[in-house]
């Protein structure tokens, strides 16, 4: 799959689907890669939609520049990459730290956007939340594969789904060992910048707001946050989901994404 040069870094991208249907972006989370994370939405949503999958800096396939990161940057890097791929407009989707990137990019680009869908992520950080992305970055600074997936597993599932896919896990934590840990430290600081509450009364597009309810790290009240605040937001709480709600439970995650954007496309 291809890689283009945009605002200064090389960015990885797929595109699935028909070429004449609507755009719509699917933005990681943080340790998430467009090569294969979404690989439960990509045949579903591609019936329907024009998808666009890619790795934002210091993720996946694309570049990992040696310097701070910001959720505004991220915001020029997917606004430049659009640009580039002759396409003006877009629903916006992104999940946890995809999430975040979401509204940085609709309150600097609301033109582009025609609706968002924000799953499992936050407008603020909170102290408890905050305590937790700090104990990712002991973990990562130290470059100990070990102990970072023992931090992030229990917060990124929920216990019924780790303990009823033992290979699951087995294979995520062989991914551990291949990630760049000192671009997840600069992620993982870029992320305890965000804050967007006091300006998410500015996003007029249509926003989908998914959350599972045995989210422990970004769950319920993060998203009652976002669903105050948005204008024209609607939320949906998955039931027996964990952070990771596009894996959990990722029929009944396809099917709010498809009726939310059947009624605004």
């Amino acid at each position: 799959m291809p890689k283009i040069h945009v605002n200064g870094v090389e960015l990885y991208y797929e595109l699935h689907g028909p070429a004449e249907k609507p755009v719509l972006v699917l933005n990681n989370g943080i340790i998430m890669n467009a090569a294969g994370s979404w690989a439960f939405q990509t045949e579903t949503l591609t019936r329907h939609y024009r998808l666009l999958l890619y790795d934002c800096r210091g993720q996946g396939q694309s570049e990992h520049p040696p310097i701070a990161y910001s959720m505004e940057q991220h915001a020029d890097d997917l606004a430049a990459l659009l640009t580039a791929l002759g396409i003006e407009s877009v629903h916006n989707a992104g999940i946890s730290y995809g999430g975040e990137v979401v509204q940085a990019f609709v309150l600097k680009y609301p033109e582009r956007v025609r609706s968002l869908i924000l799953a499992d992520t936050v407008s603020e950080v909170g102290s408890a939340l905050r305590t937790i992305i700090s104990s990712w970055l002991d973990a990562a600074r130290n470059g100990d594969a070990e102990a970072f997936f023992n931090a992030t597993i229990p917060w990124n599932f929920s216990a019924q789904f780790i303990a009823a896919n033992p290979r699951l896990l087995k294979d995520a934590r062989g991914r551990y060992d291949t990630l760049d840990y000192p671009a997840v430290v600069r992620l993982c600081e870029c992320f305890l910048n965000v804050d967007f509450t006091a300006r998410l009364g500015e996003i007029k597009a249509p926003t989908c707001i998914l959350v599972g309810s045995l989210d422990l790290l970004k769950g319920p009240d993060y998203a009652a946050i976002l669903k105050r605040h948005i204008p024209q937001a609607e939320l949906h709480i998955l039931p027996g989901a964990g952070h990771a709600s596009c894996w959990e439970r990722p029929q009944e995650f396809n099917s709010v994404i498809l009726g939310f954007l059947a009624k605004n496309t």
